[in-house]
Parts: structure tokens; sequence; C-alpha cells
């Protein structure tokens, strides 16, 4: 359905692909997800909120009749660089084979100061 673009010219990374070429089907964007669970609560530390705020994409996207392999971009905030290393290791769970656009930001904050991290998405599904 989706095709990855990593020319030999770009350095390559297990993470990301460099761009996506997607055909037609319908296209869900996915709003930044935090990692806070139904209940409210802000998961504690940058992994449990790494795993939250992707359980969220996925949610978002099982609505829609889709799933993460669906995923051609997403946006990554984090509040801090030294958040890196630690959403990198609880976010790999979550990387297929063929991984999606990304762009990882580090920001002054979000919405709430207990928020770490925040994930957006775009999913392109069949029509």
């Amino acid at each position: 359905m989706r095709r990855s673009l990593n020319p030999p010219s770009v350095p390559r990374s297990p993470f990301y692909s460099q761009g996506i070429e997607v055909p037609p089907g319908r296209t869900v964007h996915v709003s930044g997800q935090v990692g806070i669970g139904a209940d409210g609560t802000p998961a504690e530390g940058i992994d449990a909120q790494t795993r939250q705020a992707v359980a969220n994409v996925h949610a978002v996207l099982a609505e829609a009749g889709l799933g993460p392999e669906h995923i051609v971009s997403q946006r990554v905030y984090l509040t801090t660089g030294e958040s890196v290393p630690g959403f990198v290791e609880a976010a790999a769970e979550f990387v297929g084979e063929d991984p999606s656009a990304t762009t990882l930001l580090v920001v002054a904050g979000l919405a709430d100061p207990a928020l770490l991290v925040e994930v957006e998405a775009v999913a392109v599904g069949p029509a």
C-alpha cells in the first residue's frame, strides 16, 4: 500500500523512513496524543508516557478501522533533550520493519507541565 523512500544518498535510520509515498485512500489525522490514560492521570516518566501516548494513537486509529501499519507520518514533541533516549527505547517496541516518516522535536513545554511527550500521526488506509 505505501512505499518507503530511503535513497542511498541519505542517511538511513531504523526508526523512521526519509519519505513515504501513499496511494489514494482514507486519510486519518490523529491529534497530538499525550501520556494520559482514560482516567486523566499522567503516566510516570518518559517510558510510561511514551507507551501511553502511542497506545492512545493506536486507539484512535482502531476507531477508524486502521492500525499502526497504516501510519505514514508522525510528529513527536519532547519537553527535554534528556528524554530522547527513554523515548527511543520505549517507542522502539512499536516500530515495525517499514517505519513511517517521523519528525522529533524538543519543545519548551506542552499544555500541562506534567506532560513529557506528545505524538501526532497521519495514517492512510484503503479507500
